[in-house]
């Protein structure tokens, strides 16, 4: 990572494997804020992707009104109690049924001209009007008139017209519009349609109320003229008996000879006569029902325009798509998270590895102004040591560091998992605060993949690490000063051997235990272990490693490799640090 980039840090957090539950331990609100924290964004997105939709579907869906007309019935049962009661519920359930009929269903069709509505014919049914109509037994207009047709021309009759296929589709498309229900245990029956206009939704439901009371007027009628036509038959037979019966009568009469039978033939005669009567009074009355016919219902309250849309009901779509939208992002975020295998927390390295330590260090604005190699020349005066840490975190890193060397120096390597971590310029700003802090310190660039350091603080260096190698004596010439306490040894020009490798030969003019005989505190920038085999070479030579991993790049089980492989060939692993942390982790 080249040095020009700047970082801002957090307190390191010092974890040991000890003090964690590692993957058993119970769920706390400590980690649900952080999955919070973490996954707000794929909460955030999901719910609003479902509320964006819901908004679509309510911009782009017809709106339906819907008005409702009351009427009460008046049930014609004799009985007892129990009876009545029986009988009433059976009546009115009768009448429902009455109302939903074709009959009643068409009469309103033809008389709204709703088939040539575009509303009710021009439109396939939708997908809810399926699932009502299958869930009903009713099949749609779309599936039902080709079949229609063809077992009509199978029986002879004449195939639909246009127009006859016209009505049934309206007639099919209205009955999904209209519901029709008893309220309560009440003799009062709700007709209810629902339009996209509030008028239209007003006369349906009225046209329906009044064409329900003349379909039962009308059932009345034909049940009355029935029964008068029955009654006219039974009247002509009451005819002919009592004129029999008065024939009888006057001819014993006229020759009595026995009294009994003239009183049997006087009370036949007489029943007949009443008899008859009778009859001619209940056929009367059947006439006049013919005339006047009275209907079982009448209207007791007219639909009104309705106030405002009942569907879509745009609160409650909106409602249900924010709560599926934040449990699809819940479930998302979850999945997300639990399979996620990026370093976004410390203990997943200390659980992992058994680190002493992990540190977080977060991206920040602040910069440095001039160029670095001007400003750590100038780190003998006081302004200086006023600008550090320019990492805030690294001042907690850098004592953690300093109680490694309390009792003896220390030769100190930083390695990056991956490039672009930021190793070189951890290492530079480690360095600063152990020379700050009154330690000679000698920072070495040994990563001979893209040498971030060499290039930035000593860019014209002609000597260094490669040429001190052959020849130790050149340390005093190669190692450039920075500061009084601070000295800065670049990589120089490698060829085919990286000066790493070179140095865990231990045939060189240099060593790292003349070194510390000058210097308190040494730090050695190595390439990063995923381009280059420097780490397991030189990390044996060294007294501690430091791995420095990127937040939310870096894979958990890249890191565990990485540290692995390098305890495997002897080296310490001091610690690892987590490098470009959001600032939101400070918490």
């Amino acid at each position: 990572m080249t040095t020009s980039t700047i970082f801002s840090g957090v307190s390191p957090i010092s974890l040991s494997p000890a003090n964690n539950g590692g993957g058993n331990s119970p769920l706390t609100l400590r980690d649900m804020l952080f999955f919070v924290r973490m996954r707000w964004l794929w909460i955030v997105v999901t719910t609003i992707v479902f509320l964006a939709m819901a908004a679509g579907y309510l911009l782009t869906a017809v709106p339906s009104f819907v008005a409702s007309t009351q009427l009460v019935i008046f049930p014609q049962v004799n009985g007892s109690e129990a009876q009545r009661a029986f009988a009433e519920d059976a009546f009115i359930e009768g009448q429902l049924e009455i109302a939903k009929s074709s009959d009643v269903i068409g009469g309103t069709v033809r008389l709204l001209d709703l088939d040539s509505d575009p509303e009710f014919v021009d439109q396939e049914p939708s997908l809810r009007d399926r699932a009502k109509n299958w869930l009903m037994g009713i099949s749609s207009q779309a599936d039902t008139a080709p079949q229609d047709a063809t077992g009509k021309g199978t029986r002879g009759a004449q195939p639909q017209t246009e127009k006859e296929r016209l009505q049934d589709w309206a007639i099919a498309t209205l009955l999904n519009m209209v519901e029709i229900r008893r309220i309560g245990s009440s003799t009062i029956i709700e007709i209810s349609a629902a339009a996209s206009t509030p008028q239209k939704a007003v006369d349906i439901a009225d046209t329906l109320a009044r064409q329900y009371i003349q379909k039962n007027i009308a059932m009345k009628a034909d049940a009355s003229r029935q029964y008068s036509d029955w009654l006219e038959k039974f009247i002509r037979e009451q005819q002919r008996g009592l004129a029999d019966a008065a024939s009888a009568l006057s001819t014993f009469t006229n020759a009595p000879r026995d009294q009994f039978k003239l009183a049997e033939l006087q009370s036949a005669t007489d029943a007949r006569r009443t008899l008859y009567e009778s009859t001619l009074t209940q056929l009367t009355e059947a006439k006049q029902r013919i005339t006047y016919p009275v209907s079982d219902a009448t209207i007791i309250s007219r639909a009104t325009l309705p106030l405002s849309k009942a569907r879509p009901r745009s609160t409650l779509i909106i409602a249900f798509a924010g709560a599926v939208g934040l449990g699809v992002g819940l479930a998302l975020a979850m999945i997300r998270h639990a399979g996620d295998r990026r370093i976004i927390r410390p203990h997943q390295i200390a659980d992992a590895n058994g680190l002493p330590f992990v540190t977080l260090l977060s991206r920040s604005t602040k910069t440095r102004n001039g160029h670095p190699t001007r400003f750590l020349a100038a780190g003998t005066g006081s302004g200086s040591t006023a600008a550090y840490p320019v990492i805030p975190g690294m001042a907690e890193l850098s004592a953690t560091v300093v109680g490694l060397r309390r009792k003896r120096r220390v030769v100190i390597g930083v390695v990056a998992v991956d490039p672009g971590n930021g190793a070189s310029t951890i290492a530079r700003e480690l360095a600063v605060l152990s020379s700050i802090s009154g330690a000679h310190t000698l920072l070495i660039d040994a990563a001979a993949q893209k040498s971030s350091l060499s290039k930035s603080i000593a860019p014209h260096s002609s000597i260094g690490l490669v040429d001190v190698l052959d020849n130790g004596e050149l340390i005093q010439t190669a190692a450039l000063p920075l500061t009084s306490t601070l000295k800065f040894l670049p990589l120089g020009k490698v060829e085919a051997v990286t000066p790493a490798i070179r140095l865990s030969s231990r045939r060189t003019q240099l060593s790292f235990a003349d070194l510390k005989k000058e210097f308190d505190a040494i730090f050695v920038d190595i390439s990063a272990f995923s381009t280059s085999p420097d780490a397991n070479a030189i990390a044996p030579e060294l007294d501690g490693v430091l791995v420095v991993t990127s937040h939310g790049r870096t894979s958990i089980d890249d890191t565990t490799r990485v540290i692995e492989t390098m305890r495997n060939v002897g080296a310490e692993i001091l610690g690892a640090i987590i490098n470009h942390a959001p600032k939101r982790m400070q918490s």
